[in-house]
């Protein structure tokens, strides 16, 4: 089981299943939810358990995608479209996570002021 919540704790929640491997995201949506790329760990739909839904807000941030957040504190929460699983926001979650970075996408959308050099793969696009 893993825990996490955002940053003032008003929305905490619960996996049950297991986590994927986290994926760095370098989309502009990403980079203007979180001020930079996100990174983001998957998980079944089912397997994530709300504690507290009176804060958390869903935003339709295009036409097939919405993304969770605290509408108290601000916390970048989740990402989800139409398929069976969410994607969890990795710098949500509670310490220790176990978890390691496997790649990055859209990285040919990435930001000028940083660069990627962990020489992990590198996807263009999704």
């Amino acid at each position: 089981m893993t825990l996490g919540g955002c940053l003032c704790g008003s929305v905490r929640y619960r996996i049950t299943g297991a986590l994927a491997a986290p994926i760095a995201c370098h989309c502009s949506q990403c980079g203007r939810t979180s001020g930079n790329f996100a990174v983001m760990a998957r998980c079944k739909a089912e397997d994530l358990e709300i504690a507290s839904t009176q804060h958390l807000t869903w935003y339709q941030s295009s036409p097939t995608v919405q993304r969770g957040f605290c509408s108290k504190c601000g916390g970048n929460l989740f990402w989800k479209d139409a398929g069976p699983d969410i994607y969890v926001t990795a710098g949500t979650l509670d310490r220790p996570t176990g978890l390691k970075v496997c790649e990055h996408i859209f990285a040919a959308s990435k930001s000028d002021f940083y660069d990627i050099s962990d020489g992990l793969p590198q996807k263009p696009e999704w």
